[in-house]
């Protein structure tokens, strides 16, 4: 294996793994961590060992099951895991920990949790909880009991877990869509269904219930969660609904980023203008929702706080024992920006036509 094989591995160029290598400045204390991580899971054994041999000698697991739910292989790079990944680190550093990566295979949990029981490699292990079932951390947890799930979280199980009030989140999306006036308002799901989905399902509808609001079944629509670009599918399911002449909703509520800057994309190229002719919220506040225009009103998620009571909390029952199993769920806030607006009193019904008409 050679330098550019692991700046291939590690998302980065030639010169960042050499700087990485040699210890000198450059590059930023996170990605030198990263390079010399995969260098080391890699069998990489660079020339220059200094760097190396400073690192620190406590460390914590990352494991994260890939290709399965909204996952993917290069997790790293999707930018809500990639925002977490950046504040455990930090963290990790700040309290004298390195941090090791590792991937595992759901169709082979067993085989796959058995081996990194046998490696000890880490004194604990924050599992991204994001796309497992209870079952997934109740066989985790039984070979690995010094464990923190980060990003989900299932009442009855002795594990500790850090996650989103994605119930609190959604209800501050749907109420701010009713307080500013609308009542036609549609949902866009993912169609693969995680638990932070569902319950971000469960708090928009608190809040249209509590302002008398009901969603339309056919307000509903379902698309891949981790699609950046516009969708064939939402473009097959807009057009469908346009030409039945219905007005479309005056807003709509995306169960992530993903989905609403895939579906303003999306509505773009059908002539569908967004904020004027419908509203569009998203939730997660990943860095594109700035990015894209106009600007994404959407869920902020404190990415920071629950990394840092992630490590906090495994690095504690690590120091000074078990000392009883918590669970703990970070508040929300709503960013407001430019991709919402108060309902005009013409809805959208294709391009270059606007009607108005009960549904």
């Amino acid at each position: 294996m050679k330098m550019e094989d692991i700046a291939k591995l590690a998302n980065v160029s030639k010169a960042a793994v050499s700087l990485a290598f040699s210890g000198k400045p450059g590059v930023a204390p996170e990605t030198r961590e990263r390079i010399l991580q995969v260098a080391q899971e890699a069998g990489y054994m660079p020339k220059a060992r200094s760097i190396v041999s400073t690192k620190m000698d406590k460390s914590l697991l990352f494991l994260v099951c890939v290709n399965s739910g909204i996952v993917l292989e290069e997790y790293y790079q999707q930018p809500f895991f990639k925002e977490l990944i950046h504040f455990i680190e930090v963290r990790c550093r700040q309290l004298g920990y390195s941090l090791i990566f590792s991937t595992m295979d759901l169709e082979y949990i067993e085989r796959d949790i058995h081996a990194i029981a046998e490696e000890k490699r880490s004194e604990g292990m924050i599992v991204l909880g994001t796309n497992l079932t209870r079952k997934h951390i109740e066989v985790i947890h039984a070979r690995l009991p010094n464990v923190i799930v980060l990003d989900t979280c299932f009442e009855t199980l002795p594990v500790q877990f850090v996650e989103i009030n994605n119930v609190m989140g959604a209800y501050q999306a749907g109420s701010y869509l009713c307080q500013i006036g609308h009542s036609s308002i549609g949902y866009i799901a993912s169609n693969i269904r995680i638990h932070n989905f569902e319950e971000r399902s469960r708090g928009f509808q608190l809040a249209l219930e509590e302002w008398g609001v009901q969603i339309p079944e056919s307000h509903r629509l379902s698309v891949a969660p981790t699609i950046l670009t516009s969708q064939d599918s939402l473009k097959q399911q807009l057009n469908e609904y346009i030409q039945s002449g219905k007005s479309l909703p005056t807003a709509w509520f995306c169960e992530c980023d993903y989905i609403a800057i895939s579906a303003m994309k999306t509505m773009a190229e059908l002539g569908i203008r967004v904020p004027e002719d419908t509203s569009i919220i998203g939730f997660d506040n990943i860095t594109e929702s700035v990015i894209i225009t106009p600007e994404l009103t959407t869920v902020h998620v404190e990415k920071e706080k629950m990394a840092t009571l992630a490590v906090d909390l495994l690095t504690g029952s690590i120091e000074h024992g078990d000392q009883g199993k918590v669970k703990m769920m970070v508040d929300t806030q709503l960013v407001i920006r430019k991709s919402c607006a108060p309902p005009t009193d013409a809805a959208v019904v294709g391009k270059g036509t606007t009607k108005r008409q009960p549904i």
